[in-house]
């Protein structure tokens, strides 16, 4: 999966023995503290930094006998040092490292969905100024509606964007912290200052209080906002799988030279990148739950959230890295077919123009529910009899009383429906 789905930095982060390292972060980062407060010798320190390593095929030969990987990890570590490895994990629990070590992971793989989500942003900040005045029908329940422009669906994904961005940015600062407090929290064998020292030199927050690992609830938010993020990303493809079907065809994802859409139909082109992250998405909300059911453990700690983190958070982050670059992908490269919108605008024989002829008759003096039964009874004539809404309209006679000939052709008018397209682009900051 990480050979398919994953770019490059990405998985580095969760390739095979990412944790290791990790973890021999950790515990130099605490050896590097206690040594500076005297509580290991300046010699000892001095072999540690020399000689700690990793070897991952080491450590997976001792925990086939040990059964416990964290051990295994520190026994292959201490026999690449010597005897001065005697000084790492002093007062430590496994969790300390574990945990700590996991939120360096996330904290980093967070910052990376962060860039993707900044390019899948400047991507439709780019093709929103493109189609900012390409007008296409808005459509309710699937319905024709009234008029907008595909520069303003695409300025609704963006707001969306900056708001996934923020509660990304939230999800980070949550899950950047650590612990080195000890079995059960209670610092008992290292102290508080030790912790506060080495989550500094990490770059992590201290956690104000732990027990024998890292509270659930923080990788829960991480998870769910990741899931959030998939939700975004859905609702953009749906709506490009929408505008692509035949009978509507307003845009096509990018069909690549030599791509074939079918094995029995030559002429098809797929909406299939967007069909691809829309399915991923289910994985990220069935992630986020198991996220949430790992925050009830028992008392200070037991171990069914580990063994569903070692799904979850790697699948999810690489699921939704790859989702982000495949959808920039999308959008940079989609056919938008204004040609198309203007003709499927039309279908409806000018319909989309009954609310201005509404309100029009209304400001006239008309009352309004009497005008709202004119216009409709015109609109379904119209549409039944495949007339010109105008033209049914301007032979009202009820009508007529209360609205000239031109007054009525005013009502019309397209450029009506984009008279504050500027006004929400620049709340946007999306300047040509």
């Amino acid at each position: 999966m990480l050979d398919r789905y994953t770019h490059k930095e990405m998985g580095k982060l969760w390739q095979d023995g990412y944790e290791y390292e990790r973890w021999l972060e950790v515990e130099l980062a605490v050896a590097e503290v206690m040594a500076k407060r005297g509580e290991i010798p300046p010699e000892a320190m001095q072999e540690i930094r020399a000689k700690a390593k990793v070897n991952p095929k080491r450590v997976l030969e001792i925990e086939a006998v040990v059964r416990h990987d964290l051990i295994a990890f520190l026994q292959a570590v201490v026999e690449e040092i010597g005897e001065a490895g005697k000084y790492l994990h002093l007062g430590l629990t496994s969790s300390d490292v574990k945990d700590t070590g996991l939120s360096l992971v996330l904290r980093d793989s967070g910052r990376l969905l962060k860039e993707d989500l900044k390019d899948l942003r400047d991507a439709l900040a780019k093709r929103a100024v493109e189609s900012k005045y390409t007008v296409m029908v808005g459509r309710t329940h699937g319905i024709h509606a009234e008029p907008l422009t595909f520069g303003l669906k695409l300025a609704l994904w963006i707001a969306e964007v900056d708001r996934q961005i923020e509660r990304l940015d939230q999800a980070i600062r949550s899950v950047s912290a650590g612990k080195i407090s000890g079995a059960v929290g209670t610092y008992a064998n290292v102290s508080p200052e030790v912790e506060e020292a080495v989550c500094h030199y990490l770059g992590l927050e201290t956690a104000l209080v732990s027990n024998q690992i890292l509270q659930r609830d923080r990788h829960a938010h991480f998870v769910t906002v990741l899931a959030l993020i998939g939700g975004s990303i859905e609702k953009i493809a749906t709506e490009i799988r929408n505008l692509q079907r035949t009978d509507i065809l307003e845009v096509e994802e990018p069909f690549a030279k030599g791509q074939k859409g079918s094995s029995a139909m030559p002429h098809k082109r797929n909406p299939i990148v967007s069909e691809q992250v829309a399915g991923m998405s289910r994985l990220l909300r069935g992630n986020a739950l198991a996220a949430m059911e790992n925050m009830a453990l028992w008392h200070e700690r037991d171990m069914t959230h580990s063994s569903v983190e070692r799904v979850i958070l790697p699948d999810s982050c690489i699921l939704l890295d790859h989702m982000l670059r495949q959808m920039t992908k999308v959008i940079s490269g989609l056919t938008i077919r204004a040609d198309h919108m203007k003709r499927n605008l039309q279908k409806t024989y000018g319909l989309t123009s009954s609310q201005r002829v509404l309100l029009a008759l209304v400001e006239h003096g008309c009352m309004r529910e009497e005008a709202y039964a004119w216009v409709q009874q015109n609109a379904f004539q119209a549409w039944e009899q495949g007339l010109d809404f105008i033209d049914v309209v301007s032979a009202d006679e009820r009508v007529r009383k209360f609205l000239t000939k031109e007054e009525i052709q005013s009502l019309f008018d397209l450029n009506y429906h984009l008279q504050h397209v500027d006004d929400i682009f620049k709340r946007l900051k999306l300047e040509e």
